[in-house]
């Protein structure tokens, strides 16, 4: 049976909060070790470029966020960890479901209603500080949830909306041009905990009432100690229902620990002693998490190095698959009909060597594929017979011994057989050179 394909994205516009781990990160880090699941989670730098005009803060969040997920368990070898400015056929895809979206469903999205209905509040023209890429964000999160052809999006109810116009988009799509998505669905996080903040709403950095994730020991204290409560003294009983404390302390307990949690508040708890019991509470299970999200954070280069990977492990899928829908709606190489006109009948394109000399006086090749991208930009040789070598061994091999080194180098054993051209991977090149022994060439 197939595996299950999940998607999460994580927009980089702030620092992660608690209610961000209970809600999401925790739950959807227990989810990827699921058995049959393959799990994707991306940094939704693109879309924070919507609300977020200040580079550094974009900049800084990517890196807590990446550091937040990696502290608190995410396995990027086990999963796709990638940043979504990573990978350049997300913006291009978007662009091919924006010629299939309808204006009207647009329109209707509840991001920009909310705008237009407060500038009719406010007396001002529907559209005033409206930006395109407000108008046009359900579009870019179609992209990334088909892209992936993910079976199943987690999202709370006020997040459906945008599902159900990615399975619009892509049914369009694939009614023009043929089978090519998998339309995606809702999984409704019903029981994803939502925590208050300091001041008993819902913890969000739009009411600035959070609590960082990782703020240090003596300031998570401080801030524990600033959530409001009422004015009942200690040796009264105290309420459970609505009381910020103690939901604050459920999502960090097991139900043994919450029952007498919730026994202590019956019998009159101190407002000062709960919130004490509270703040050990949460830190036992942060600190470790905490230390190695300080380690990470003074690393930013290893976590660069793990996007990075993460983002040659998504493109694995994304760039086979943008170059399927490229041909599909018509951006196709020249040469492909031409060839066919040629022959007289129909036959499949596939891939080929050429051969040409450079004015170094030094003959070259390059691996070009069937659709007409060049894949691998061979080395110089002294002679055409050299070149001709290089490329025997190449087809001989038929892509099993390749392997990529430093530069974007390919190597056949320990000879440098030439680098992969931009945008190509080291998958694609091997695929061609297995299309050239399935012919027989």
């Amino acid at each position: 049976m197939p595996a299950t394909r999940v998607l999460t994205g994580i927009t980089t516009s702030g620092t992660p909060h608690l209610g961000n781990y209970a809600g999401a990160i925790r739950p959807a880090i227990a989810a990827s070790r699921r058995p049959g699941v393959e799990s994707f989670y991306f940094l939704a730098d693109y879309h924070a470029l919507i609300k977020v005009q200040d580079p550094a803060r974009v900049q800084r969040s990517t890196l807590e966020i990446a550091a937040s997920w990696l502290a608190c368990g995410l396995e990027p070898d086990k999963v796709w960890f990638y940043r979504q400015s990573d990978i350049p056929e997300i913006p291009e895809l978007t662009w091919l479901l924006t010629c299939v979206a309808g204006k009207g469903l647009l329109n209707r999205a509840h991001a920009y209603k909310a705008a237009v209905d407060r500038n009719r509040e406010a007396g001002e023209d529907d559209d005033a500080g409206v930006s395109a890429g407000l108008f046009m964000y359900p579009v870019l999160m179609a992209a990334d949830i088909l892209m992936f052809k993910a079976h199943s999006v987690p999202v709370g109810r006020d997040q459906i909306q945008h599902i159900e116009m990615a399975r619009d988009f892509g049914a369009r799509f694939n009614h023009l041009y043929g089978d090519h998505f998998v339309l995606p669905e809702a999984a409704i996080e019903e029981n994803v905990a939502t925590l208050p903040g300091l001041d008993g709403r819902k913890m969000s950095k739009s009411y600035d009432n959070t609590i960082p994730l990782f703020a240090p020991r003596a300031e998570l204290k401080k801030l524990i100690f600033s959530i409001v409560t009422d004015s009942r003294a200690p040796g009264e009983p105290k309420d459970t229902e609505g009381s910020a404390l103690f939901q604050l302390h459920q999502a960090f307990s097991t139900p043994e620990q919450s029952q007498a949690f919730a026994k202590a508040f019956a019998d009159g708890i101190g407002w000062g002693e709960a919130k004490q019991a509270l703040f050990e509470q949460i830190d036992a299970e942060v600190a470790p998490m905490r230390e190695k999200y300080e380690a990470l954070m003074a690393k930013p280069i290893e976590i660069e190095a793990i996007l990075r990977e993460g983002a040659i492990k998504a493109r694995r899928i994304a760039t086979p698959l943008l170059a399927e829908l490229r041909h599909a709606v018509g951006l196709r190489d020249l040469r492909e009909q031409v060839v066919v006109a040629q022959a007289g009948k129909a036959k499949a394109a596939v891939p080929q060597f050429k051969q040409y000399r450079e004015t170094d006086g030094r003959f070259h090749f390059k691996l070009v594929a069937a659709d007409g991208r060049e894949l691998l930009l061979g080395l110089g040789h002294a002679s055409p017979r050299e070149a001709g070598q290089a490329i025997a061994r190449l087809k001989a091999d038929a892509g099993a011994g390749l392997r990529e080194g430093a530069g974007r180098v390919v190597q056949l054993g320990e000879d440098a057989m030439g680098e992969l051209a931009e945008h190509a991977l080291l998958e694609e090149v091997a695929a061609a050179l297995a299309a050239f022994a399935e012919e027989g060439a």
